[in-house]
Parts: C-alpha cells; sequence; structure tokens
C-alpha cells in the first residue's frame, strides 16, 4: 500500500492467509474470482495499488497527504469491517497488537504519501521496497545475500544520484516508509497468530483511521467533507486497500508464497510506469537501471530465501 498497504511475509506478502467470513460476498468473491488465473490477480493487485497511489497523489492539492491517508484508512476500515463482520470478536491479549498494528499502519502510510508528494512515484516505492527487502535478507544466511544487498544498494544509488535535484526530505520519507513496512511484516505475524479471519486487519484499519482523522482535518480542513472529495477518497481506498487485499487473498489460496512473493517484486517497476502514465512522471535512464536492480535484488532474495 500502497495500503491496507500491506501484510508483507518474507516473499513479500501483503496479506495473511485466511478465509472470508460466511456471508453472501463470500459466494460472489469465489464467482468472480475463481475463474481468474492467480497470477493475473497479482498483477491486477499491483495495478490497482499503483493507480491508487497516482490517484492520491492527484487529491493532495485539495487534502494534503494526511488528509488523503485520512480517506484511505477511513473508508477501507468502514469496508473490512462490514465484510468481516463475523470476525470481529478478537481476545483482550490480542488487542495491544491490533491496535500497535492499525498505528503502524497509519504511520506508514502517511510517510508513503509525504514521500511521493515530494518525488517521483516509482522512486518512493522502490525506496519503500527497501523495508520489506532487509526482512527477507535478514531471514536468510545465503552466501548469495551480501549480492542482492549491493545490488539493492546500486540501485538506490542510482535511484538518487541520477535525476539532478533530489527531494531528499521526500527520499527520507519514503526510507521510513519502507522501515514501518519491515515493522508492518513483523506485526502481522503475531496479528495473525493472536486472530482469526480477516477481523484483527479490519479493525487496525479502522483505528487507524480513526487515529488519522485529526491529521486530516489539521491538514485539509472543512475540504475534507466536500462530496468530490470523499468520492475519491473512497475510489483510493478501494483501489489501494480493498481490492488489492482481495484479489491478493484469493491468489495466496492457489499459488506458492514464494512464487506471489515474486510477482510482488515487481511493484518497484510497476510504480514508475503508474507515475509516468498516469501524472506524466518521467525518470532518467540510469533512475529505471535503478529500479530494475532493487526489483533484481528482492526476485533473487525472494527465490534464495530459506523455506520456514
Amino acid at each position: 500500500m500502497d495500503g491496507g498497504r500491506r501484510v508483507v511475509a518474507i516473499d513479500i506478502e501483503r496479506n495473511p492467509k485466511s478465509a472470508w467470513p460466511l456471508t453472501p460476498l463470500r459466494a460472489v468473491h469465489a464467482r468472480g474470482l475463481g475463474g481468474v488465473p492467480p497470477t493475473a490477480l497479482v498483477l491486477i493487485g499491483i495495478v490497482s495499488v499503483q493507480v491508487g497511489a497516482a490517484l492520491a497523489k492527484q487529491l493532495f492539492t485539495a487534502t494534503g497527504a494526511a488528509g488523503a491517508v485520512t480517506l484511505r484508512l477511513f473508508f477501507a476500515g468502514v469496508v473490512l469491517l462490514v465484510v468481516w463482520r463475523s470476525a470481529l470478536r478478537i481476545e483482550r491479549r490480542a488487542l495491544p497488537v491490533v491496535l500497535g498494528y492499525g498505528t503502524v499502519l497509519a504511520s506508514m502510510n502517511l510517510c508513503f504519501y509525504q514521500a511521493i508528494d515530494r518525488i517521483p512515484l516509482g522512486m518512493a516505492v522502490t525506496l519503500e521496497f527497501l523495508g520489506p527487502l532487509s526482512v527477507a535478507l535478514a531471514g536468510s544466511r545465503r552466501w548469495t545475500d551480501p549480492v542482492w544487498a549491493v545490488l539493492a544498494g546500486g540501485g538506490v544509488l542510482l535511484l538518487t544520484k541520477a535525476g539532478g535535484d533530489v527531494g531528499w526530505s521526500g527520499v527520507l520519507f519514503a526510507l521510513a516508509a519502507g522501515a514501518l513496512w519491515a515493522s508492518y511484516i513483523l506485526l502481522s505475524a503475531a496479528l495473525g497468530d493472536r486472530t482469526s479471519g480477516g477481523g484483527g486487519l479490519a479493525i487496525a484499519m479502522a483505528f487507524g483511521g480513526v487515529l488519522m482523522v485529526p491529521v486530516g482535518i489539521a491538514d485539509a480542513g472543512a475540504t475534507l467533507f466536500q462530496p468530490s472529495v470523499l468520492a475519491a477518497g473512497f475510489a483510493v481506498a478501494m483501489l489501494s486497500s480493498v481490492l488489492p487485499y482481495s484479489v491478493e487473498l484469493e491468489a495466496l489460496r492457489r499459488i506458492p508464497p514464494r512464487v506471489f512473493g515474486v510477482l510482488m517484486s515487481l511493484e518497484p517497476a510497476a510504480a514508475a510506469l503508474a507515475g509516468l502514465i498516469v501524472l506524466g512522471q518521467i525518470m532518467h535512464a540510469a533512475q529505471w537501471v535503478g529500479v530494475i536492480c532493487v526489483v533484481a535484488a528482492s526476485i533473487g532474495a525472494t527465490r534464495t530465501a530459506r523455506r520456514k
């Protein structure tokens, strides 16, 4: 997420593998997605996240970055609470994990939106991707790990040194988002251990939205409640959180997590293309090479990581 920007396992997996609630939505979900190849579902999720991020950036002129995050988390939380309403009971021991998860989720998305407000979308997502890549490398002891680390580091240098003036505050926000993404991965394991279904995620998402409401209002004021702004915020929530969560969950039922992780490694390249096509953001050739280096490092780390 870009959101419910994402539950990411070592294989760059955004969402815990769990069952949909026993509601009519489950039947619609199965009929609508069951016939789509899982690889196509993952790619749909990737494209949806990046188009949602591009749409959110266009919303910044009205709401600011904090206002856009507020709308995204709030609407995504409402939709997920409705979808998982039969799984919203959680034990008291799980409450600190759920609230911590929601806090990290809100902070991660705020840092990411602050980053794309200052630097190109492709650069921001590539730098943010260093978070899950670091987790993957930290969990492995293969002789190839230094190769992937050096390749990723070279990619970052190309991204930040080959494009003239760089908005270093945006770079720092992207790196902070990556660090929070790494924390988000680790918290997702605890969330999966202490909750079942998607109830924990729904509550965490809603809590993150509530946390962001004062910040969003301070940033956007009454503009945050204009019908057109609310509609755009709802679209961002669906594209960046709800739709990717749904299609990736279905894909994970049918492909190994490692394959899923390799496909998710394409996300920085997808972000760069979304920035070019939707926002008209042009990156230099060397910066594209930097993106490719990070993508290659992520694929390499995913394929060589030890199975757990």
